[in-house]
This record gives structure tokens, C-alpha cells and sequence, in this order.
């Protein structure tokens, strides 16, 4: 597998400046910051007793992520929340349940849009090779349906692999760039009941769409597979909803 997924057992260890980062963000988020004025670098340094180092370094942090514009002599100011950069972790980690649910449909919406045009676009110009790695991953995936973390590492290699076949750089950069997103995405679509079962079957249905050369199948194939998809990421929402409602 040319590209991992981090362990979601892996234990996170976070140097000092993220860790403000992520108390500034979440406070931006709640509301918590009045004005689009966000803290100097002295005013974190004297809220949190770190140094000054630690304070700009975590502007850089929140600048990197286009939460905040950081510039010579200039307050600190609070970026439009349209504009942040919503394809890293840290900020992903850092959101709130609500706004990841919202991120994730809209990657859904993305994925609609490219990959069934990148599958028939492999269809066309799929090496060998390409499908011998492709049919790897479907045994695999055949292998792993009790192993949801397992299974959504060949899943993600899988659609990369189909993204590679299409070959143009522009899209697998895209779709390499929110791998975050849809190891999230995937998380949750694996829980359903038999949907890793389902899941397999769908990219089967890809693959021999792929080995007939036929653009159009492939195409319909993964429109499909991304449909099931949906209804599995709609029901977890409404699942959400629930229970925020309860609380």
C-alpha cells in the first residue's frame, strides 16, 4: 500500500503551541472571540503563561490555516471561517461534531462531482498493472470486512489507485489533499451493518467495469457506489440530530 492512514488508536502527542491553536480556534468557532479581533501574540503569551515563542508560533499555526492574518505592525484579525483551510487535520480535530457532519457532506458533494468522472476516465487508459493492484485490493477488502480500520485503508488506496489510473495531476493532488475527510467520511459508513459487505461488492462492481474498458459502467458503477454512500452519511446525520436534540 503506497500511502497509510494514521492509526485512530494512535496516541497524539501535541507540542504546546498547537495545543493553544486548538483552544483559540475552538473559542473563534463558539463565538467566543468578539469583533474579528483575535489575541496578540502578547495577549497569549499573558492568558496561557507561555513564552512568547510559543505565542507566535501558534499564530503561525492559526495563520498556516487561514484562521487569522498575522502581519508586521497590524492586529491579529479573524479570517472569514469560509476561507479556513478545511483539508488539514488539525483543523478538522479540532471542529465541533456539527460542522464535521456539515464538511463531510460537502466532500460527498466533491466526490460526486470527480470520481465517476475519474473512473470512466481509467476505464480508458488503465494499464495492466494498474488492474492487477486494483484486483489486490478488492481481495483484500473481501478479506478485511470484520476489520472496519484495516478495510478503510485499501478502500482509500483503492480510489486513489483509480484516481492515479485517470492520470492527471491536478485530481490526485484534489483527492489526495482530503484523504483526512474521507478516512473520516469512511469511519462512519463503516458502521452500518453489512455495509463493509456492501462496500466490497460496490467496488467490485468498479473494478469489472474498469477490466471492460467501458467508461460509461464505470462511471454508473461509482455513481452508485457513492449514492449507497450517501444514505449511510444521511442517516448517521439524522442519528446526530437525535441526539443533540435529547441533550
Amino acid at each position: 500500500m503506497q500511502r497509510g492512514q494514521e492509526s485512530p488508536d494512535a496516541v497524539k502527542v501535541r507540542t504546546l503551541p498547537v495545543q493553544v491553536a486548538a483552544l483559540l480556534t475552538r473559542r473563534i468557532v463558539s463565538g467566543g472571540i468578539d469583533g474579528g479581533r483575535a489575541p496578540s501574540e502578547l495577549d497569549i503569551s499573558r492568558e496561557f503563561g507561555v513564552s512568547r515563542v510559543v505565542a507566535r508560533e501558534t499564530l503561525k499555526i492559526l495563520a498556516s490555516l487561514d484562521i487569522v492574518d498575522v502581519a508586521q505592525g497590524r492586529r491579529v484579525v479573524v479570517r472569514p471561517s469560509a476561507e479556513w483551510d478545511y483539508l488539514s487535520p488539525l483543523l478538522i480535530e479540532w471542529l465541533p461534531t456539527e460542522i464535521v457532519g456539515e464538511l463531510l457532506q460537502e466532500l460527498h458533494q466533491t466526490r460526486v462531482l470527480l470520481e465517476p468522472e475519474l473512473a470512466a476516465m481509467a476505464a480508458v487508459g488503465v494499464t495492466d498493472a494498474t488492474l492487477d493492484r486494483l484486483k489486490a485490493e478488492i481481495d483484500r477488502m473481501a478479506e478485511l470486512e470484520a476489520d472496519p480500520n484495516a478495510y478503510l485503508e485499501v478502500d482509500h488506496e483503492f480510489h486513489m489507485e483509480i484516481c492515479r489510473a485517470a492520470d492527471n495531476r491536478i485530481l490526485d493532488r484534489i483527492m489526495y489533499s482530503a484523504r483526512w475527510l474521507g478516512t473520516a467520511s469512511r469511519r462512519i459508513t463503516n458502521e452500518a451493518p453489512a455495509a463493509l459487505a456492501k462496500a466490497t461488492a460496490d467496488h467490485t462492481e468498479i473494478y469489472e467495469a474498469i477490466v471492460a474498458r467501458d467508461p460509461d459502467r464505470a462511471r454508473a458503477a461509482m455513481r452508485k457506489h457513492l449514492a449507497n454512500n450517501s444514505a449511510l452519511l444521511a442517516e448517521k446525520e439524522k442519528q446526530t440530530r437525535r441526539a443533540t436534540r435529547r441533550r
